[in-house]
């Protein structure tokens, strides 16, 4: 799904912008070619409205949008949208919240097998200590909670680290699965690459964000 620059024109077909298996559900379902300028302008209005309010409310809101609406609804406009785009990357952190919740207990594992490799992106992520279930998911609001109430590019970096933390334990579950299940060891392993090159778009975006270039 995802492109690699801010340049390349959107794949024309429907993609598979994440890693974990728990994101395989989610696919985008219009024609970029035809909603690109109305996902930018969405994109734009939504964190224009969540950063200028100081309602912790509208806040809340902003962050269970995908519960109320569905992450289909949200694919449908930004899910086709570059990689390294404003609505690209917040397709991205919804997507992130959204499989982070649903399975929990799974995103922990892969968390806690990758984190003790990984300390620098541990820390930019910000999961609490011993990271289980209920601070994963508690991760995953604040995260995308930071977006609207305070710096853009921070939630971006921290779901990219949280990405490359969750890759490193794919990786360590493929290698203890090699031998017993080598077709789910080798899903994993495609899963782990695919998450790595999301957190380098939103590593990306971060920095276009501070540059004043993501739109």
């Amino acid at each position: 799904m995802s492109p690699n620059s801010a340049n390349e024109a959107p794949r024309p077909h429907k993609p598979k912008p994440f890693a974990p298996l728990d994101f395989e559900g989610f696919t985008g379902g219009a024609d970029p070619a035809r909603v690109s300028e109305a996902a930018h302008l969405a994109a734009q209005a939504l964190v224009r409205h969540g950063r200028q309010s100081t309602d912790p409310e509208v806040t809340e809101r902003l962050v269970k949008l995908a519960d109320r609406q569905g992450l289909d609804a949200i694919a449908e406009m930004w899910a086709e949208s570059p990689a390294r785009s404003l609505p690209g990357a917040l397709w991205r952190l919804y997507a992130l919240r959204t499989a982070a919740r649903q399975n929990p207990e799974r995103m922990a594992a892969f968390f806690k097998a990758g984190k003790d490799v990984a300390e620098v992106s541990k820390a930019v992520a910000g999961v609490a200590e011993p990271p289980g279930a209920d601070e994963v998911t508690k991760m995953a609001d604040t995260i995308l909670s930071g977006a609207f109430d305070g710096d853009f590019d921070v939630a971006l970096d921290r779901s990219a680290a949280f990405c490359r933390v969750v890759a490193l334990g794919q990786t360590h579950h493929a290698d203890a699965a090699e031998a017993s299940n080598e077709n789910h060891a080798s899903k994993l392993t495609q899963s782990s690459h695919r998450l790595v090159k999301t957190a380098e778009d939103l590593e990306a975006a971060a920095a276009a964000w501070r540059r004043g270039e993501l739109d």
